[in-house]
């Protein structure tokens, strides 16, 4: 594989990385290969694996924090390229928000410092418990996120003494390609070993077997829907498993209104609803309902009438029969995926809507059963039910939600509301009258990550997720 074949015309002309040979890292480059992308998979596990018995044997942990400190710097330096490669290949997404999500990473992922040792001393001896690597990591990655997936798990990985072998979406294989070649590129820079991050040039579900059944590899971690955690979860490794969400909001009579309004039409239209915290619906309180409509629309927001949201739902969702409990069949919507994550003028062009040009999102004001409010869209279009008390509102989030323990937010002033909704809904994530992106630290206190293990239980991983506990023991 050629760097001809993976980069973009558009990218030339924006800042990049240098190898250790100081070449640049762009189309005049003729160097071959992507480091540490192979043809074969079995090739990019072998790799993996010499890479991490180097690194466990000749580097220290601030050896490691060095290591992670160049892919920071190289991630920051190439923002503008990962995310015009995730523009031209998976078509989803806005540019400037894909920059954002970036520095994110690279700013506020947790490296060698999340990790801590525990000891006990007496009389008896010494006992030390440390957080050792588990080895070699087989990683999935999502199309919605796939260099920042990459990025976000490689800073953990490695700080945790792991190498990586990624298994990336076939949707966005060159994106994924680029990331693990910039990464290797940076560690190398500053004196790390080769291919610690590897992958496979043509990702497939009969590699993504390979990686499971590899004996060598210990921990499997993958982010993605209900049907590739099932699959992890069935490998009978231990497994790290990110799913999808539906994450509701409530707004009662309390709330700040117009900074409800401004918050959740930030965080619903950021990067297009790609992200699975992204607010997907809202619960409102019937007697500030139209205020916050009101108020939505003045954020770059446009409401549709009954018959544009019957449209809208024949345009974007897809019917398919299914067999309830009772055997009888019911009506039940998959999404269209050509639709996911495009830009709400799209949508408005196609229902024959005019919209303001400055238009980020679609609100639609619907009832609690309604399919918006059921299905994880990951499209800028948000529902709205108008509820009569804080128990309607925690009621319809809670169906909304559907156990999924993802993510959930609340506008209020109401002490009791805050706490009990945080309780009942009991997910992962749970923001207080800020937008959905304050869950993993933007613009609030707190570490990033794009791996929000709600199926499995670690929650906001970080390198500690990534280690097994080794315990020292030295008797009297």
């Amino acid at each position: 594989m050629t760097k001809d074949v993976l980069v973009s015309p558009q990218t030339e002309g924006l800042k990049v990385i240098t190898n250790v040979e100081g070449t640049k890292f762009n189309k005049s480059n003729n160097d071959g290969l992507y480091l540490g992308v192979f043809e074969a998979v079995e090739i990019a596990i072998s790799k993996a694996i010499y890479a991490q018995k180097v690194l466990t044997i000749s580097y220290k942990k601030e050896d490691r924090e060095r290591l992670i400190s160049s892919i920071r710097k190289a991630t920051l330096e190439n923002k503008e390229i990962l995310a015009k490669m995730i523009l031209e290949e998976t078509k989803m997404g806005r540019y400037e928000d894909k920059i954002l999500k970036h520095e994110l990473v690279a700013k506020y992922t947790p490296g060698t410092e999340d990790l801590t040792t525990t000891a006990w001393s007496g009389d008896q001896g010494l006992t030390v418990v440390e957080m050792s690597p588990y080895g070699v990591i087989g990683a999935i990655t999502p199309s919605t996120n796939p260099t920042e997936t990459v990025i976000c798990n490689s800073i953990g990985m490695i700080a945790a003494g792991n190498s990586v072998v990624f298994n990336g979406h076939p949707g966005a294989k060159k994106c994924v390609a680029f990331a693990v070649d910039m990464i290797n590129r940076a560690i190398i820079s500053s004196g790390g070993p080769e291919n610690l991050v590897t992958t496979v040039e043509n990702p497939t579900m009969e590699s993504l077997d390979v990686i499971m059944k590899h004996p060598y590899i210990k921990l499997l971690c993958g982010t993605g829907g209900p049907g590739l955690i099932k699959t992890l979860l069935n490998s009978g490794k231990k497994a790290i498993g990110a799913g999808a969400g539906n994450p509701p909001v409530i707004v009662d009579d309390t709330a700040d209104i117009k900074k409800a309004a401004k918050s959740i039409i930030e965080g619903c239209s950021f990067d297009n609803n790609l992200p699975c915290i992204a607010e997907k619906e809202v619960f409102v309180f019937e007697d500030v309902a139209t205020d916050l409509i009101n108020n939505m629309i003045q954020n770059n927001s446009v409401l549709l009438n009954k018959e544009q949201v019957s449209r809208l739902l024949e345009l974007i969702l897809l019917e398919k029969d299914v067999k309830s409990y009772n055997c009888n069949k019911k009506l039940e919507y998959t999404i269209d995926k050509k639709w996911v994550g495009k830009d709400a003028k799209l949508f408005l062009d196609q229902i024959d809507v005019e919209y303001p040009t400055n238009v980020k999102c679609i609100i639609c004001e619907v009832d609690r059963n309604h399919p918006f409010v059921m299905t994880e869209l990951m499209m800028p279009i948000l529902s709205i039910v108008r509820v009569k008390d804080i128990d309607e509102a925690i009621e319809c989030a809670k169906i909304a939600e559907q156990n999924k323990k993802h993510s959930a937010y609340i506008y209020s002033k109401n002490i009791d509301n805050l706490n009990r909704f945080e309780k009942e809904i009991d997910t992962t994530i749970f923001v207080k009258n800020a937008k959905s992106f304050a869950g993993v630290g933007f613009g609030a206190e707190g570490f990033t990550t794009f791996t929000i293990a709600g199926p499995t239980g670690e929650g906001i991983t970080s390198a500690r997720d990534f280690t097994r506990q080794r315990r020292c023991v030295l008797a009297n």
